[in-house]
């Protein structure tokens, strides 16, 4: 394990807490990261200072009442954002979204008792060093991802940490504590009680882990995306693992995974988990041209595709496309790197960049209405197949000859 260290602004909010007569600490997935040799991407602070206190100590003008009635304040310190939240137990989670009601405590292990696992309930300042009552430390050594104290209490308190076990255990490829396996799966029918929108962000951050597919549990993905039968899962879990990995490529693991609904089913899934209009677009995009097939033809194929989407579409299809036939790996390693060439080239792949316009094909005696667009998507298709050049005469001519035929 790693040794702790605080960056800068979390050493100097603690150190001013702490001259103020408080506990603080770090606390949660920064020193857990920190412990991993991972560099977090925030820092998190619990304090026996009340949200008042903390006010008080800093000015109005540098803190954000982030949520005063749950004990959080956010401290603005250097150009970042520490998020500083007061010690605390919590009552349920009624409304799927936060606490019905939180008692402010004086310790920090009373705070840390609330947490969801073992790994994230651990707090450190320099003073004290680690503190970890619930042998976090020895879990992340292990590669254990296990409830703090009794799983059953964990998950009915907030049954969106059924979900977030398998996040967690397949963002650090963990085994998970039987036990708390167990809990989860009695009690996974919770789940249906959380609002769409945690679950959403919680199925996109497992599906963005390295490798997620022996984390995709039947039972838990019945509750969450009960559109995928169990014959289809399984089906798609090599494909997800072989898709790329990252926040980035979400949507091409989201075809993968929804491959089998089709188009209309991929729409009709994520806007029922209200994922964001980009996200849908694109992953029903991936999936209606994955299901289309890729002739055989690059070259066409790339320029067609390239005139319908962008090139990152495009690449993420090509991903997409080698994930569900690896044995054409070159083929779509060869679509990736021409489209990318074309792209950059400024190679004829829409209307817009043909070098004749409407108004030339007026004035070329085309009548105006439908047919100037139809003349200029056939003038692109002949581009495309290369039967002419993208030059001004040359495309004047073949409207005389299209127009004769």
């Amino acid at each position: 394990m790693q040794n702790i260290r605080l960056d800068a602004g979390a050493a100097a909010l603690l150190a001013r807490l702490h001259g103020a007569g408080y506990a603080a600490y770090a606390v949660g997935g920064c020193v857990r990261d920190s412990l991993l040799g991972r560099t977090p991407q925030d820092w998190d602070l619990c304090t026996s200072a009340r949200p008042e206190q903390v006010l008080a100590l800093f000015g109005e003008g540098q803190c954000i009442p982030t949520g005063l009635q749950h004990g959080t304040v956010t401290i603005k310190y250097g150009g970042q954002l520490y998020e500083t939240t007061t010690f605390r137990t919590e009552g349920a989670y009624t409304d799927g979204r936060h606490p019905d009601e939180v008692h402010f405590v004086p310790d920090v292990r009373e705070d840390l008792a609330r947490r969801d696992f073992t790994i994230n309930a651990m707090a450190y300042n320099e003073k004290e060093g680690l503190v970890d009552p619930f042998g976090g430390q020895a879990d992340l050594q292990s590669g254990i991802l296990r409830a703090v104290g009794v799983p059953h209490q964990r998950f009915t308190e907030d049954a969106l940490r059924i979900l977030r076990l398998y996040r967690f255990a397949a963002r650090f490829g963990f085994a998970i504590d039987p036990p708390t396996a167990q809990a989860a799966q009695e009690l996974c029918a919770h789940l249906d009680c959380v609002s769409v929108e945690r679950i959403e962000e919680e199925l996109a951050k497992l599906l963005s882990a390295p490798a997620p597919a022996a984390y995709l549990d039947e039972k838990i993905l019945g509750v969450v995306l009960p559109e995928l039968s169990p014959e289809a899962l399984a089906a798609a879990k090599p494909v997800v693992d072989a898709c790329p990995a990252g926040e980035r490529a979400l949507p091409v693991r989201l075809a993968a995974l929804l491959l089998s609904l089709g188009e209309d089913g991929t729409r009709r899934t994520l806007r029922r988990l209200r994922c964001s209009n980009a996200c849908i677009e694109e992953t029903a995009v991936l999936v209606r041209e994955a299901v289309s097939g890729v002739p055989v033809s690059l070259n066409i194929y790339a320029r067609r595709l390239l005139g319908k989407y962008n090139l990152c579409t495009v690449q993420r299809l090509a991903a997409l496309g080698t994930a569900l036939q690896p044995e054409r790996s070159a083929d779509f390693a060869a679509l990736s790197e021409l489209a990318e060439q074309l792209d950059a080239d400024g190679v004829c792949c829409r209307v817009s960049q043909l070098a004749v316009n409407g108004r030339d094909l007026m004035a070329a005696g085309v009548p105006a209405g439908p047919g100037i667009r139809k003349m200029l998507e056939a003038l692109l298709d002949g581009v495309i197949r290369e039967e002419y050049p993208n030059e001004r005469q040359a495309l004047l001519a073949a409207v005389q000859q299209l127009a004769a035929s």
